[in-house]
């Protein structure tokens, strides 16, 4: 069977990589052929919302899946009409908007913060008003890495933060005085078959994803995160890897967004857990018997952005494993990550550490 993959990106690299060894043959759809995605194997050169690409796609391969959100409905449709698409549309569609994503998680019984739909200056100000200060302005679509969002602390601030994210739809949301953020990993093949990966704290730097560990033992919370999530699978009739990402508050759970793929919170599973997110997410869009989840230890991953740290020195701290994903340097690119494996949880703070200074970051 041929999967292919809109998007070759590291994600799908990844999932590339983990499709091999299952004996699967993948084709990738993307703009740069030295993607990540491209230096494992073949693919399709243009843009992801060409239509004869996407026909194309669509004939050569048997099943498809993405590694990017930033699908336009109307492309993925076209792809959903002639050969299987997964995870499935309307789970993407929703991703897309953070209007239409608010309000299902709510539908559902999901926590969320208190939030309001803006489209105007005055209803920006009105909803200010309605939620109190400090706020979160972000912008309903193609927000993603602190992209596309403005923190506001006083009044006299939101007029310029509605100007500077384009003065279109958006959403604002009351801030959360969180405790921690974290993510949950769940995955769902065709027949109904689940399995959660343990929770992961996240840390992040300027909007970016710094590093994360897990497991989060916090059985409570947990069981918590699953029951979000499950919802969501089966409001969607879901296929594949669905990551949501909460604000802890108060030792409550605030659903902030999902994702309707695999997920840079998840990369520790390539050495961490029994079976990868990536191979996981293929598990369950060919709906193969989904492996195990469980944790091999104690895991951290740490992003490797703008620049590599030698990679001599990540792999002489034990346990560590290195990952270059083949692509140019450039200021706050995530251009590679490296994974960090204790037996106890005692011994991957110091390791932590050693990996952190060597993926220095730049203001």
């Amino acid at each position: 069977m041929t999967v292919g993959i809109v998007g070759a990106g590291q994600l799908g690299r990844m999932m590339a990589l983990a499709g091999i060894p299952l004996g699967e043959h993948i084709l990738f759809l993307d703009r740069d052929d030295h993607s990540p995605g491209a230096q494992v194997a073949p693919s399709l050169l243009g843009d992801i919302d060409d239509p004869a690409l996407l026909a194309t796609l669509a004939e050569r391969c048997e099943i498809v899946t993405f590694d990017v959100e930033n699908l336009p409905r109307e492309a993925a449709a076209r792809v959903a009409a002639t050969t299987l698409l997964l995870p499935p549309l309307d789970a993407l569609a929703t991703a897309q908007d953070r209007l239409l994503e608010k309000t299902l998680f709510n539908a559902l019984g999901i926590e969320t913060v208190a939030w309001r739909a803006v489209e105007s200056l005055e209803q920006l100000l009105a909803a200010a008003e309605a939620l109190g200060l400090p706020a979160v302005l972000k912008t309903r679509r193609l927000g993603y890495d602190g992209r596309g969002q403005r923190f506001i602390r006083q009044r006299d601030e939101l007029r310029g933060a509605w100007e500077a994210l384009g003065r279109g739809a958006m959403i604002l949301e009351a801030f959360a005085p969180f405790d921690e953020e974290v993510s949950l990993i769940g995955v769902r093949n065709r027949r109904g078959e689940r399995r959660h990966y343990p929770l992961t704290r996240n840390v992040h730097w300027q909007g970016i994803l710094d590093y994360s560990l897990a497991p989060v033992e916090r059985p409570a919370l947990q069981r918590e995160a699953e029951r979000c999530l499950d919802r969501l699978l089966e409001h969607f009739d879901y296929a594949g890897v669905l990551t949501v990402e909460f604000f802890v508050v108060d030792g409550r759970l605030l659903a902030n967004e999902m994702a309707p793929r695999v997920h840079n919170s998840g990369h520790w599973t390539l050495e961490g857990a029994v079976t990868s997110q990536f191979e996981n997410h293929l598990r369950g869009i060919l709906d193969l018997p989904l492996g195990d989840t469980s944790a091999r230890g104690y895991a951290a991953m740490v992003n490797f952005l703008g620049r590599l740290p030698e990679r001599a020195a990540v792999l002489a701290i034990e346990g560590c494993h290195f990952h270059d994903y083949g692509k140019h340097p450039r200021p706050r690119r995530k251009i590679g990550h490296a994974t960090v494996v204790c037996a106890e949880r005692a011994a991957l703070p110091a390791r932590l550490e050693r990996l952190r200074a060597l993926a220095e970051r730049e203001d």
